[in-house]
């Protein structure tokens, strides 16, 4: 049965993202491959504990990391998100927003909301 499968990767993708450190090493990430004492550099904590955060996002499949020699370089795994964003899609919340649209509905109901109400107006 794929259904644990799918829910163990969401379980690790979700992980994953739930620590601050490691999403700030996913936009790292985005930008470029790096190097792990490169990743490491910006952060006030050992290569150890970067290289736990590494293991945990290339566990997730969130990330890629080759060895070139001695130096292991990290890249970001463009399919490692795509589980999380098709279960997040499946709720309907993460369709892209009309801000036009969104504007005209505040304006309603801020409009609606302007005239002080006064007992027994029936409003």
């Amino acid at each position: 049965m794929t259904l644990p499968d799918a829910s163990s990767r969401l379980d690790a993708i979700f992980a994953a993202l739930a620590d601050p450190t490691r999403r700030a090493i996913l936009s790292m990430l985005l930008e470029d491959d790096m190097a792990v004492t490169d990743v490491a550099a910006p952060f006030g904590i050992s290569l150890a504990a970067i290289s736990k955060h590494l293991a945990t996002l290339a566990a997730a499949g969130l990330i890629l990391q080759d060895r070139r020699g001695r130096i292991t370089w990290c890249k970001l795994d463009p399919e490692g998100m795509r589980a999380a964003s098709v279960w997040m899609r499946g709720f309907g919340q993460f369709d892209p927003l009309d801000l036009d649209d969104f504007e005209r509905f505040l304006a309603v109901e801020l409009a609606g909301d302007d005239p002080p109400r006064r007992g027994g107006d029936g409003g």
